[in-house]
């Protein structure tokens, strides 16, 4: 039987509800993507502007493999949230041990080919010239951690499906107050250079792991498993992989982005752009942690009542999200429309940088205002287990529009092109997202009994 704590998530107030579960997701990512951030901060002083590039060079790679155990664990999640809600233990039991098996199998074999083809990898990524050294570095040392991340990553997702939202941030905070710790230590005082840098995100990878396991043994944990989850069920494989496809999908065509934005970038400007890029791209990480809080919330919430048939309470707390995600998007955009060159002057004071990056960041973040749409839309059809419109969905902004966009426009526009891309692909997905959820509530969340 699910305990009172997920229960809630059925009963207490939506406004409430969203605000209880968004604001530890909010600083969970906001600390995390400091962390992120500082780390940039710290490479770009202590190591230099190509350092910059190298890691943005890395981060699809392991991201990518990371996402695995994130696509595991929102997969899982869903299934989890709706189990509960439907007072299925044995079912979120099952799935939870299935979720642990899938992410240490998977994620183990994209290590050992990430690590045999290296050398053709990093340049594939744009880790080319100068850029390439630092980056191999980086990659391979990181790499080696890149598991426990995803472990990390899926039973952070999991934990928030228990709705205990206090320890999936508890979870984002421990390893990235390590990671600026171990590499004020292994930058600064121990002078590693890259390989300080890397050994300091793989330590806090390991800090993530050691609470998250703590946290599954301890009694806040509602789902205790043993052995006999963890052999693998046919169908619950099945659900996750199709559910979770959708985030893999989603990191998957970001590692896309990443590799052609690098090549484009590095084409056009050099290793100037590719570090402009990396610095706008730790502000798309950082600046918009509010309203990724919210759809983190959301996602419990609207699962949970789905699978509880409370269609009703599934509409409210659509609307409220999109309501309060639209708001904190708002206020991010006139921040980083007024303070683009100070932002860019915080990482580095190398002259080519500063005059590249602030153009670039208005471009980037132009849409800002409309996008809870998109991800609010996207993040339901996840949550109530609707895989092939959330992939769609979900595919919709960079695979259907910015990919074609930064192939087509720099022919016209030259560097500039890349940047105008991002606001034209977050204007059409948000109007398509916008059809296809209204469609859905309309003809799909009426109210309906548990007869």
């Amino acid at each position: 039987m699910a305990k009172a704590s997920s229960q809630e998530l059925g009963n207490k107030s939506i406004g409430k509800l969203l605000i209880q579960q968004a604001v530890p997701a909010s600083i969970g990512i906001l600390v995390m993507s400091l962390n992120i951030l500082i780390d940039t901060i710290f490479v770009g002083n202590w190591i230099g502007p190509t350092a910059i590039a190298a890691i943005n060079v890395v981060l699809p790679v392991s991201f990518f493999i990371a996402a695995l155990g994130m696509s595991i664990g929102v997969g899982g999640s869903s299934i989890i949230s709706r189990a509960l809600g439907a007072d299925n233990e044995k079912k979120a039991l099952k799935t939870f041990g299935n979720q642990i098996t899938l992410t240490i199998f998977i994620t183990i074999l994209f290590v050992i080919f990430g690590l045999i083809y290296i050398n053709d990898l990093i340049p594939a990524f744009g880790g080319k010239g100068d850029i390439f050294e630092p980056a191999k570095i980086y990659y391979r040392i990181v790499l080696y951690g890149v598991p426990v991340l995803a472990l990390c990553m899926m039973g952070n997702t999991v934990i928030r499906a228990e709705g205990k939202p206090k320890f999936a941030m508890y979870a984002m905070m421990f390893p990235s107050v390590g990671n600026l710790i171990l590499d004020y230590l292994f930058i600064n005082v121990f002078d590693w250079g890259m390989t300080g840098a890397a050994w300091a995100t793989t330590g806090s990878y390991i800090m993530c792991f050691i609470f998250i396991l703590w946290f599954f043994l301890s009694k806040n944990s509602e789902l205790k498993i043993n052995v006999k989850h963890f052999g693998l069920d046919l169908p619950i494989v099945k659900e996750i992989g199709s559910l979770g496809f959708v985030t893999l999908s989603r990191q998957a065509i970001v590692s896309v982005t990443y590799l052609l934005m690098n090549n484009i970038l590095f084409d056009l400007g050099g290793e100037t752009s590719v570090t402009a890029y990396a610095i706008v791209g730790r502000m798309l990480m950082f600046a918009l942690f509010p309203v990724y809080g919210i759809t983190q919330g959301f996602l419990p919430i609207a699962g949970f009542n789905y699978g509880a048939y409370k269609y009703d309470r599934v509409k409210q707390t659509i609307y409220t999200a999109i309501k309060y995600a639209a708001l904190l998007a708002g206020i991010v955009f006139i921040f980083l429309m007024v303070f683009p060159e100070t932002i860019t002057s915080v990482f580095t004071q190398d002259a080519q940088v500063l005059k590249e990056t602030p153009p670039a960041m208005r471009w980037v973040f132009a849409a800002t205002p409309i996008i809870a749409v998109q991800l609010i839309g996207a993040a339901y059809f996840q949550a109530v287990g609707k895989a092939i419109p959330a992939l769609l969905l979900t595919l919709t902004r960079q695979g259907f529009f910015f990919i074609p966009l930064i192939l087509i426009l720099p022919n016209f526009y030259g560097e500039m092109g890349v940047w105008m891309s991002f606001p034209i692909a977050d204007v059409m997905a948000t109007i398509v997202t916008a059809y296809f959820l209204h469609r859905e509530v309309k003809l799909n969340l009426k109210p309906k009994t548990t007869e």
